[in-house]
């Protein structure tokens, strides 16, 4: 089939890329799924900081590529072998495609499977097919999605079934910037009730871990950032404090208001500052998580004897730690309930041919998260 998609040549094109025009909008061949796979039709796709680091080429990719990992649709066709799901089910794309059956997805951690890494720095789909091409030249698969265009061929593992009650716009955003921020504070640090925490880093993934720490019940959450408007955001979503982190004496400032630190400190802009400052306002016997991804070669370093006299812990959280099929739909029920208004979010919808300047937006930081809408006229 023919579809209009957003097709990535070249990573690394200089700002603003509404002139260089890292993404051209060009009709693309689609085949129909293979064994085990499922065609779905994008109804909104969101614009991630992930999808901007590939552009900026600090992660990069086989080339040329259609970005996009985090959307919703509908299901049209179904490959052979498919069994769990049908044409018209709602689903919403999770970008590690798991195997099932590794000694990660045994032990409940299918968010480590190392099945699919393989296939995605080829570019391919987890079963080494292309389902992607433009007059006879391949296309390749991005995180074995694909999401900014009209339709996408995926593995049925990629997939989560959900309730046709929920608005598509807002589950577009539950596959990545739900799981990876709400994950991290539940899953991965386990911030107990009445805890005091913080959050460095206001984007989508940032405002979704305050809202997991509010989940959580932490009885001090500390938003932190360089956007002035987001931190009021913050305020209305359930922080208790907020600090603007260009001010030289940030750090001092927190720790005293927090009289010592954070007992648990959420790292998501993906930076090294950041993560510097996560690590500095933890107090003593604190854990620093990091939700967010730098660039491949970004190095953080800290005093190691201080990180053994003060029993500080450092971690790592990869889609926050969640099991898909337990954990989405536990966090569709507490947006259901008012409890993750992920609505709040959304800073516009935005056409194909609109992508490059959708991407100076977020470059920018000022937005959260625009959802693409590849069938809008």
């Amino acid at each position: 089939m023919k579809m209009k998609a957003a097709v990535l040549r070249e990573q690394g094109k200089p700002r603003p890329y509404a002139t260089s025009m890292p993404m051209t909008i060009e009709e693309v061949d689609l085949d129909p799924p293979g064994p085990g796979e499922v065609l779905y039709k994008i109804i909104g796709a969101g614009l991630c900081h992930s999808d901007l680091s590939t552009i900026e080429n600090l992660r990069p990719r086989r080339m040329p590529t259609i970005p996009g990992h985090e959307a919703a649709g509908i299901v049209e066709a179904v490959g052979p072998g498919v069994v769990n799901f049908k044409p018209g089910d709602h689903v919403i794309s999770v970008f590690v495609t798991s195997c099932n059956d590794c000694r990660y997805c045994s032990g409940g951690r299918p968010n480590l499977c190392q099945s699919s890494f393989g296939s995605r720095a080829d570019g391919t789909l987890i079963s080494g097919a292309r389902r992607l091409s433009l007059n006879g030249e391949p296309i390749y698969h991005y995180s074995g999605l694909s999401v900014f265009a009209q339709y996408a061929v995926v593995s049925q593992n990629a997939l989560i079934r959900i309730p046709e009650d929920i608005p598509l716009e807002d589950a577009t955003i539950f596959g990545c910037a739900v799981v990876t921020g709400v994950g991290a504070v539940l899953n991965t640090a386990q911030v107990p009730p009445g805890a005091q925490m913080a959050v460095v880093g206001l984007g989508g993934v940032g405002m979704n871990a305050l809202m997991g720490g509010v989940v959580a019940g932490a009885e001090r959450i500390v938003a932190v950032d360089l956007n002035a408007d987001k931190l009021k955001l913050a305020r209305e979503l359930g922080a208790t404090d907020t600090f603007l982190a260009g001010n030289d004496d940030v750090v001092g400032a927190i720790r005293e208001a927090t009289q010592g630190g954070l007992d648990y400190v959420i790292e998501t802009a993906g930076s090294v500052p950041a993560m510097n400052l996560a690590y500095a306002i933890a107090a003593r016997g604190g854990m620093v998580v990091s939700a967010g991804l730098p660039a491949a070669t970004a190095t953080f370093s800290y005093l190691h004897g201080a990180l053994v006299s003060d029993e500080k812990s450092i971690r790592g959280s990869y889609m926050g730690s969640c099991v898909p099929k337990r954990d989405i739909p536990r966090f569709l029920a507490l947006y259901r309930r008012g409890k993750l208004p992920v609505q709040k979010l959304r800073s516009g919808f935005i056409k194909l041919d609109e992508i490059n300047e959708g991407f100076d937006r977020l470059s920018d930081g000022l937005v959260l998260r625009q959802i693409l809408q590849p069938h809008a006229a």
